[in-house]
């Protein structure tokens, strides 16, 4: 870990940690073993920030860090201006086979820099000063006729910038305008409703829907052109691109055959369309198991998607090639995990109190005993323990280090698991270790 890292950053960092959830910001201080894929990462959001496209998909088990490398992707993407959303693919809640409900669940999830999920709403605000001021630099002069001439220009750039989807998807263009007329006329409630209806919620009230003079509901292929048009407006409104995950695909393994396919072949018409330069500004990241991606419930069952993400995985993992494709996270072994423990152990003395009694007492070694006791808890899983050891090491032992003097863990804190602080995976490895004593109520 180097460079000066702020009191604020510390703090959000380690505050996720005793939660035992992953930071939301300075994914950079606690990344292990990332730094193979960064060079290749780097590359594609140069690309897609240069007007291109790119798609990865990441395989891991459980515990690899697949979600911890996505977030770790959008903190990159959003320090260089992108927007990011994560999206979880769920059999109930967002199928993968339904694009509009993805997109729905895009707009929600959406973040930048700036603003946090929903972000949907300032982008477009963003993107009406943008334009208005676009429209200003390329004729100075309109802005010394009257407020018509300026409508008038900017409807002219409006049309200009939106002419692609417009062929499509003309209502997206339409609720666009309107939503621009309603902002600037103060009629809040129905600009309200048009954003909502552009970022894909139903149930808008029909009469703002027919003041913008669309109707009906997003469907499945409007969701894309939909995903196109939000693309140009983050590129108006000063953002190079959008980094979309869609985390857990392997979701669709558990839903009835014929909706896996549908949603394995929604899947490719997302690659497909990538590959066109459809999507220009979009950097797309699915994350999956190895089960997903190779066993017969996953993406075999359609051989168009496996000819597009196939990546062979038969050499050393020594050797992957972090452009290809797919990527493959081995996983948290002991010395990674060891290595994790004291990066965080350094972030928290930096900024204690006690920094000499944490650095004594919470030296390598103990670092290490802490570790291998909750490997244990784990049957000597060690991809299913990070979680619950930073959760452990900060809350329990560098807390009270640095407020209790005599505090000594190896002596007062004998690590303890109980089911009621663990994932329903976690939960299912501790109950096949019978050689560790667990606290299990």
């Amino acid at each position: 870990m180097t460079g000066v890292v702020s009191p604020r950053r510390r703090r959000e960092v380690l505050a996720a940690l005793r939660r035992g959830t992953v930071p939301s910001n300075g994914l950079d201080l606690l990344a292990v073993g990332l730094d193979r894929f960064v060079p290749a990462l780097d590359a594609d959001l140069d690309t897609v920030a240069g007007g291109g496209s790119a798609f990865k998909a990441v395989r891991g088990e459980y515990g690899a860090g697949k979600t911890f490398l996505t977030r770790f992707l959008a903190e990159r993407a959003l320090r260089r201006g992108f927007a990011a959303a994560e999206v979880q693919i769920s059999e109930t809640e967002t199928p993968l086979h339904r694009l509009e409900t993805v997109y729905r669940r895009v707009g929600e999830a959406l973040r930048t820099a700036a603003f946090p999920p929903s972000a949907f709403r300032p982008v477009l605000d963003s993107w009406l000063f943008t334009l208005e001021s676009d429209a200003v630099a390329q004729d100075p002069a309109v802005a010394e006729r009257s407020p018509d001439a300026v409508e008038r220009a900017v409807e002219r750039l409006l049309a200009q910038r939106l002419a692609a989807v417009s062929t499509k998807t003309p209502a997206f263009a339409q609720a666009l305008r309107a939503y621009r007329n309603a902002a600037s006329t103060g009629d809040t409630a129905t600009a309200d409703a048009l954003a909502a209806w552009l970022g894909g919620q139903p149930h808008v009230a029909a009469a703002a829907k027919r003041a913008a003079g669309i109707r009906g509901e997003l469907d499945h292929f409007g969701a894309m052109a939909f995903l196109q048009g939000l693309l140009e407006v983050l590129r108006d409104g000063g953002h190079p691109g959008l980094l979309l995950v869609l985390d857990e695909v392997e979701t669709l393994q558990r839903v009835r055959g014929d909706v896996r396919d549908k949603a394995l072949n929604a899947l490719r018409q997302l690659v497909d369309e990538i590959d066109s330069g459809r999507y220009p500004g979009l950097f797309l990241v699915i994350t999956g198991t190895p089960a997903f991606y190779d066993g017969p419930s996953g993406v075999p069952r359609l051989p168009p998607l496996v000819q597009r993400i196939a990546t062979d995985f038969s050499t050393d993992p020594r050797f992957d090639n972090p452009r290809a494709v797919q990527l493959r996270l081995p996983g948290f072994g002991r010395e990674s995990l060891l290595a994790l423990g004291a990066r965080v152990r350094d972030l928290y003395r930096d900024g204690a109190d006690q920094p000499a009694r944490i650095a004594a007492t919470v030296d390598d070694a103990y670092v290490a005993e802490l570790a291998d006791s909750i490997i244990g808890s784990f049957g000597g899983k060690v991809g299913v323990a990070p979680r619950i050891f930073l959760r452990k090491l900060v809350s329990e032992v560098l807390d009270r280090v640095d407020q209790f003097a005599d505090f000594d863990p190896r002596r007062d804190y004998p690590p303890t698991v109980s089911t009621a602080e663990l994932t329903e995976t976690e939960r299912n490895a501790a109950a096949g270790a019978d050689d560790v004593e667990l606290d299990l109520p």
